[in-house]
């Protein structure tokens, strides 16, 4: 079921899929060249036309209105840009459509029927789109407001917009609408587990193009681990030139006996490059979070300064998955050491996080070492848990000293809580109901709903994929998550900054198979973080992605059919 090459031609098992797709698209078209859309009218700020499939947006805006007639951008459009704010968007735009439709339209600032306007009215990313004989109208508060707005209209449009390669037979047709959107949470977010298995900056790139068109806006790179560490640092190079490579890889599942697959595995990314992505996210309104993991999930440090390790070692670029029980030490050489990696690491991120990760630390070394127990008893700790604390406070005050604020996995909640911390909540939301009760900021990513590693559907028939827990999630369930649990009050509840997906990589080797474990399961999270929670409907929103899968095809993603999809027929579309 996984192509393996993200770029490919389709395989046999999309044919009938995307013959059907196709033949609801044209009769989509159709449509609007015959009016058959009039009589349309909208239902206000909750609501959208009973015919709202013929226009798949995801996630599903705030507002819309369709009514009749259609406009069509030909050669001659152009973007009309009066504030300089959003050049860089229409620009932006205007490059992506430009082979598609065989020409770059142009971006002017004395007219233009794309017309960007701003509207000091509308907070950050809200925007309004209006589509009528005259042409196209959007206003916005700001440039990301712009940038969905422009999202937007290109799910409006055939998905031949979407593709690399020229279309010069499409008919660039748009319906008229009246659309008034904004999110519902600030923090939208999918990661990516790069450490147990490196991917290359094309990829990353590809990845964050899907992220940004369904409006999620973080980017978690999860950087370093037991089994790798990929960012490049001036000041300790052997954290890539012995951090970053390991010399194989555990076969599946076979820890007894153990067996590897003799394949070296390795890779890292220059500053040079990152700096690059980080550009390339910020340009499609993407923040990206690095994340350093530490104390636990350090054995790729250990393995390039055994120093920082409570013990002699030796210590190895792990070979094999799970809790490893090397740790780094709470000795002053250990925070110069990440003082100096934070510093650099910060420099690389403007973005206002930096996640330090902090779960899954186990505390055995810590109890045998007499440098930890000095430390433990220095400070009046009472416990090894009190004295991660500890460790996770002091990275917290170098962190703030540097502008960033420092989030965590749920686990940084044992021992107390650092006072300024944002937590993770991946162990279920038990943890991000507790800090938002703090007062704490919290991200909602627990392993029920939103942990896209985990097998899809039956695995006798899937891919290899996580089964810790022995669950399934599929697409009804990631959309069926609310992140605000019905513990918290309306003055708890602004705590919760938003959700987040994860796709963590043990058995996650290649491009291709990253994409058909997340989406479209993250294309369903983008509609649970965006949209209003009153306005989600399951039935309606396969409707709409149905007819969006033909996006994802022209962006060679990689994507699982859902089950329920592939059973569709096209009539009622």
């Amino acid at each position: 079921m996984i192509r393996r090459n993200y770029s490919s031609p389709l395989g046999p098992e999309r044919s009938d899929l995307t013959t059907r797709i196709r033949i609801v698209c044209a009769l989509f078209a159709l449509l609007f060249s015959t009016s058959v859309l009039s009589g349309c009218s909208g239902k206000g700020d909750t609501s959208m036309e009973s015919n709202q499939q013929m226009v798949p947006i995801v996630p599903r805006p705030a507002s819309m209105a369709v009514t009749e007639g259609s406009y069509t951008l030909t050669a001659q459009s152009a973007f009309h840009v009066v504030n300089e704010e959003f050049e860089a968007v229409a620009q932006l735009f205007s490059e992506m459509w430009t082979t598609p439709m065989g020409n770059a339209l142009r971006v002017e600032s004395s007219s233009g029927d794309i017309q960007l306007v701003l509207d000091d009215s509308l907070d950050d990313e809200a925007y309004g789109l209006t589509v009528d004989d005259d042409g196209v109208t959007i206003r916005a508060g700001d440039a990301s407001g712009a940038f969905y707005a422009l999202t937007t209209l290109q799910q409006m449009l055939p998905a031949d917009i979407s593709g690399n390669g020229p279309a010069p037979d499409t008919a660039w047709i748009l319906p008229h609408v009246s659309i008034d959107d904004a999110p519902r949470f600030g923090y939208r977010g999918l990661h990516l587990d790069v450490g147990r298995h490196f991917f290359d900056v094309a990829f990353v790139k590809h990845y964050i193009d899907v992220i940004a068109r369904y409006k999620l806006n973080v980017f978690h790179w999860h950087l370093t681990e037991d089994q790798g560490w990929r960012v490049e640092i001036d000041a300790f190079p052997r954290l890539t030139e012995v951090g970053a490579w390991r010399s194989e890889t555990v076969v599946e599942k076979n820890l007894d006996p153990y067996i590897g697959d003799g394949i070296p595995h390795g890779g890292f990314y220059t500053k040079e490059e990152i700096r690059d992505v980080v550009a390339y996210a910020a340009a499609r309104n993407v923040t990206v979070i690095p994340e350093i993991d530490i104390p636990g999930h350090t054995g790729a440090v250990l393995a390039a300064y055994p120093e920082l390790g409570c013990h002699e070692g030796p210590y190895k670029v792990k070979t094999t998955w799970g809790i490893q029980e090397d740790i780094l030490c709470p000795s002053e050489a250990t925070f110069d050491f990440l003082y100096t990696v934070l510093d650099e690491v910060a420099e690389l991120f403007p973005g206002p996080y930096i996640h330090i990760g902090a779960d899954e630390v186990p505390k055995i070394q810590w109890e045998e070492s007499p440098v930890a127990q000095e430390v433990m008893r220095r400070e009046g700790l009472a416990d090894e848990e009190a004295l991660q604390s500890w460790f996770v406070r002091r990275i917290e005050a170098h962190l703030n000293s540097l502008d960033k604020q420092l989030i965590g996995w749920d686990e940084i909640l044992e021992g107390g809580l650092a006072p300024n911390a944002t937590v993770m909540s991946w162990r279920g939301t038990i943890g991000g109901i507790e800090a938002a009760q703090m007062g704490h900021d919290v991200i909602m990513t627990p392993t029920d709903y939103l942990y896209f590693d985990f097998y899809q559907g039956d695995p006798e028939t899937e891919p290899l994929a996580m089964n810790w827990a022995n669950r399934t999630i599929p697409l009804d369930t990631v959309y069926a998550f609310d992140p605000i649990p019905d513990e918290l009050s309306s003055e708890e509840a602004v705590h919760v900054l938003g959700a987040q997906g994860n796709v963590w990589t043990e058995y996650i080797s290649t491009p291709e198979y990253v994409e058909y474990m997340a989406f479209p399961r993250a294309i369903a999270l983008s509609e649970v973080v965006w949209t209003p929670a009153a306005l989600r409907d399951l039935d309606d929103f396969y409707d709409r992605l149905a007819l969006n899968l033909r996006h994802l095809e022209r962006l060679g993603v990689n994507y699982r059919i859902p089950d329920r999809i592939d059973g569709i027929d096209q009539e009622g579309y």
